[in-house]
């Protein structure tokens, strides 16, 4: 994958993420963004290294549910 790809998933994502005040799942955001999976994770993975996203993931066992936040600094 190519950087400035991942970069442009990124903007897209965080963009999607800061339109609404609430939590996205994994399928929620990769419909809306027509991007595959790899794709979304590439960018979930560059904002959560820039520390610009938050994300959970359930503990459970049959459990595939993420969910995706702006991680958003006040003061």
């Amino acid at each position: 994958m190519d950087k400035r790809l991942i970069g442009e998933w990124a903007g897209q994502l965080w963009r999607l993420l800061s339109t609404e005040n609430r939590k996205w799942t994994f399928e929620e955001v990769r419909q809306r963004l027509e991007m595959n999976d790899k794709q979304l994770a590439a960018a979930i993975g560059w904002l959560s290294r820039e520390d610009k996203i938050m994300f959970e993931m359930p503990h459970g066992e049959n459990d595939a549910n993420v969910s995706l936040m702006l991680n958003v600094y006040i003061g």
